[in-house]
C-alpha cells in the first residue's frame, strides 16, 4: 500500500538537482507523479506528488532529502497530500501558448485574466528571460467552444502590449 505526499525542495540550483532528490524518492520506494521544476534566479524549486510506502513518515522522508548535498541549505517540505490525483476535465493541455518580447510589469496578469474571462484552466505557466526577450509559456485547458475567441483575443492584448504571441494545440509537433 502506499499514501501520497507532496514533496517541495527549495535550494541553491545545483547540477545532479533533479538526480539526486528523484534518486532519494526512488531508493524509498516512492513513485513520482505529478512534477515540477524550476530555476528561479539562483535558486530551484522542485514539487512532485509522490506515492511512498505506508511505513514511511513524512520527517523520515524530508530527513533523507536533507541528506542529500545536492540539496544542502534548501527548505524541504513533505506533507500528505489528499486530494484526488486523478486530472479532471479542465486538467488536460489543450493548448500551449507563448508570449514575448519586451518585459513590462503587469504582463502575465493580463493574459492571465483573458484566461480567466474564458473559462480556460492555467495548468502550468512558466516565465522568464529567453534569447533577450521577456518570454511566458502557459500550458492551458481550454474549453473548445471558447478556443477561437480566447486565442484570438490573448493574442490581440498580447499585440496591444507590443508583444509577439503564438500557439499549439497540445496533439500538435513542436
Amino acid at each position: 500500500m502506499a499514501r501520497t505526499f507532496i514533496v517541495s525542495v527549495a535550494c541553491d540550483d545545483r547540477t545532479g538537482l533533479i538526480a539526486a532528490v528523484t534518486g532519494r524518492l526512488f531508493d524509498l520506494g516512492g513513485n513520482l507523479g505529478d512534477t515540477s521544476f524550476a530555476v528561479l534566479g539562483a535558486g530551484a524549486e522542485f514539487t512532485s506528488l509522490v506515492d511512498l510506502p505506508d511505513h514511511l513518515s513524512a520527517d523520515a522522508v524530508r530527513a533523507e532529502l536533507a541528506a542529500l548535498p545536492e540539496t544542502a541549505g534548501g527548505v524541504i517540505e513533505v506533507a500528505p497530500y489528499n486530494r484526488p490525483t486523478a486530472h479532471g476535465p479542465l486538467g488536460e493541455v489543450t493548448h500551449v501558448v507563448t508570449v514575448s518580447g519586451g518585459d513590462q510589469p503587469g504582463l502575465i496578469a493580463r493574459v492571465a485574466e483573458v484566461f480567466g474571462e474564458f473559462g480556460a484552466n492555467i495548468l502550468n505557466m512558466d516565465a522568464g528571460l529567453e534569447a533577450g526577450a521577456y518570454t511566458m509559456r502557459f500550458a492551458v485547458a481550454i474549453p473548445a467552444p471558447a478556443a477561437d475567441k480566447c486565442l484570438a483575443t490573448v493574442a490581440n492584448t498580447a499585440g496591444g502590449m507590443n508583444l509577439n504571441c503564438r500557439w499549439r494545440g497540445a496533439d500538435d509537433a513542436g
